[in-house]
């Protein structure tokens, strides 16, 4: 029940959400103190243009919204504690949505599509959904998975029609907007659940990581103090939780012209656009989309300042490489500051470190230089500098262990310089996973501490790092990741830094063949395109290979690597576009390695799909030449034929690319592959 209190004799007053330290209570005191400003700015249509339109939200027309809602929710069932999937795309309504399940002290939870649909469904039966809200193709598949979503017992539909039982949001918010004004925030705040988000699952199960307003509102204060923001601000958006950050700082929120899933294919003349024309001040984008922004920046004969009023980029999500920071260092304005920030779902952000100490006095990366910025350091194999750690977070680096951590005291921690797994502490670490007790205890270790002192809990990331004389913490790789051959462990990222630096490397990925102890490094490689931009012959990536391996006798942390595989295009995640999927690589690799002739049985079941299409040209070609006989049997074969040949196979092609892709196919190649062969080719792979 909402608290009250007396005032003056008359009747009690519920007590307002922006008298409460929640992070619903921020945007209504936001809302208050300057309601005609704008908010959200969002591009109004399914594809932005450069000549473009955009749509405005104040504060207080969100406000409203949220308070619209809050009360449907109320009406319909959805209620403090309610577990409730949340499924919008990026917009000012995933954000009213958001504020207005926080105002009721709802929980709302948060999966990633890109981990596609079964592993979306597992995460939501190990939540055990209580309310879903999402549009009707999802609503689709929520009445389809009965087993998943059997606790389900308040369905929203976005829009004004609604699939099956429940409500339309629309309904919700005329029914409210007709009933009493009344309407008060649940008294949520501190240590109350606020979300469960996921994490992506990209190197194990994907797991539900609790978000309290304690833990959220101190990922606000410090980033509000590491990249100094205000709210003064304008916000480039190019993550929705980033939007929600914003709207508690009171700044305003522009979201990205991009698809969310595309981000390293967005256009850069629509980010330069919106960047221009709404005075962005700030922005944060993965390293794949900043790759991009650079290159096109860099292209343009705009000279050095092209966006006066961008001061602060920030970019993390996965390693970013010196290259892009140098690149964007070189085009953007003196003042600007570019951030590389390191962090994890389970807490955000853990470090921090400014362009100038990557780069030192140069704004190239120069690796012949070893007393220049920490990017001539990763050149040599230490690794990623990720910076000092935040305000209010402690880091420290303990022996790599792959089982459970059984204890954590002062004499755990190893000496600055050596290589282990890196554990974190402070008020923006989330405590716990979501009914997940074992993953609590593979990833979260007490530290009892000396002379009655509260205990405290850390947080085991899961990647490998060191820290240096001067309190920086440097990335190495995930743990999970490593190589481990039959003499020493191999770190993906201090590896990887060593070829990367070569001018025609893009890319590279250290993956293992074999069980672990006794695994054969293998370096995959994508290549930048050579003079005139046409891509390495045959002979241009067998001098390359050549260059590496003396790079790799060069550097302790490389000695001994010889074996470098070309790939077109690596694997990336769906969220960032970024961060790569080494255990995709690694499979392929393997199969590199192993005969890439078909098997007997593989040729014998492509002969199917050969004589279809033979037999679809051959009736073609009769028919067109010599008439077509009054033969119906022959007629309805061909049509039948046509039907598989053409459009089976071309239905195939979605569930083919992935495959094709990781395989090192391109593009062309896997759709004209699959036209031709169908299931037999793809499946096989």
């Amino acid at each position: 029940m909402p608290q009250t209190r007396p005032t003056g004799g008359g009747p009690a007053v519920e007590q307002p959400a922006a008298d409460m330290d929640s992070v619903a209570g921020r945007l209504e005191r936001n809302a208050r103190a300057f309601p005609d400003k704008p908010a959200v700015i969002h591009p109004d249509g399914r594809t932005p243009s450069s000549s473009g339109s955009y749509t405005t939200i104040t504060y207080g027309e969100l406000q409203q919204t949220v308070e619209e809602l809050a009360r449907g929710f109320r009406r319909a069932g959805i209620t403090r504690g309610t577990r409730t999937v949340l499924m919008a795309p990026p917009g000012p309504e995933l954000f009213a949505l958001c504020f207005a399940l926080f105002r009721v002290g709802a929980v709302p939870v948060v999966v990633d599509p890109g981990m596609g649909v079964r592993r979306m469904l597992h995460c939501y039966r190990a939540v055990g959904a209580e309310a879903f809200i999402g549009p009707p193709l999802a609503q689709l598949v929520r009445v389809l998975g009965r087993r998943t979503f059997a606790g389900v017992r308040v369905p929203v539909t976005l829009g004004r029609r609604r699939l099956g039982r429940g409500h339309t949001l629309a309904a919700l918010r005329t029914t409210s907007a007709s009933a009493s004004r009344a309407d008060a925030a649940a008294l949520t705040g501190g240590d109350d659940l606020l979300m469960i988000g996921f994490t992506t699952g990209s190197t194990g199960p994907a797991k539900g990581v609790e978000y309290t307003h304690r833990m959220a509102l101190s990922i606000a204060r410090q980033i509000e103090a590491v990249h100094d923001r205000t709210r003064d601000d304008v916000s480039l958006v190019t993550l929705p939780f980033y939007g929600v950050l914003d709207l508690v700082y009171g700044s305003t929120l522009v979201l990205a012209p991009l698809a969310p899933a595309r981000v390293a294919q967005a256009d850069p003349v629509l980010l330069v656009d919106a960047l221009e024309r709404f005075g962005v001040t700030t922005m944060f984008a993965s390293p794949a989309l900043l790759r991009n922004l650079a290159g096109h920046l860099t292209g343009t004969a705009r000279g050095r300042h092209p966006l006066p009023d961008l001061r602060c980029v920030v970019s993390g999500g996965a390693p970013v490489p010196d290259a892009v920071v140098a690149a964007l260092r070189r085009v953007l304005d003196e003042k600007a500051k570019i951030h590389v920030t390191y962090g994890a779902t389970e807490v955000l952000p853990i470090t921090s470190i400014e362009a100038a100490e990557i780069l030192g006095d140069d704004d190239v990366v120069d690796i012949s230089r070893q007393d220049g910025g920490t990017a001539a350091r990763a050149a040599a194999g230490e690794g990623t500098c990720v910076g000092r750690p935040v305000p209010g977070t402690r880091v420290t680096v303990v022996p790599v262990t792959d089982g459970p951590l059984a204890r954590l005291d002062s004499t755990t921690s190893l000496p600055t310089g050596h290589v282990g797994e890196i554990l974190v502490h402070g008020e923006s670490v989330s405590r716990r996973y979501h009914r997940a007790p074992d993953s609590d205890a593979a990833h979260k270790v007490t530290e009892e501490r000396p002379g009655g002192e509260a205990s405290r809990i850390w947080h085991r990331t899961g990647d490998l790092g060191h820290l240096d004389a001067e309190g920086r913490l440097w990335f190495c790789g995930r743990a999970v990741q490593r190589v481990r051959t039959g003499h020493r462990d191999l770190h993906t990222v201090r590896c990887e830094g060593v070829f990367n630096a070569h001018p025609l490397v893009r890319r590279t990925a250290l993956v293992g063949i074999g069980p672990a102890g006794a695994q054969r490094p293998v370096i995959c490689v994508e290549t930048e395109p050579g003079e005139g931009g046409a891509a390495l012959d045959e002979s241009a990536w067998t001098k390359l290979v050549a260059e590496l391996r003396t790079m790799a006798e060069s550097h302790a942390a490389t000695t001994g690597l010889q074996e470098f595989l070309r790939h077109p295009a690596f694997p990336v995640d769906i969220r960032h576009n970024a961060k790569i999927g080494r255990e995709e690589l690694a499979r392929w690799a393997e199969r590199q390695q192993a005969s890439s002739t078909p098997s007997p049985g593989q040729r014998a079941a492509r002969l199917v799909p050969l004589a279809g299409w033979a037999y679809l040209v051959g009736g073609a070609v009769w028919a067109a030449t010599a008439g077509v006989p009054d033969l119906p049997v022959l007629r309805w074969l061909w049509w039948v034929d046509a039907f598989l040949s053409i459009g089976v196979h071309a239905a195939q092609i979605p569930l083919a690319l992935p495959r094709g892709r990781a395989a090192g196919h391109g593009t062309a190649s896997v759709v004209g592959r699959t036209m031709l062969y169908g299931a037999t080719w793809w499946r096989a792979l």
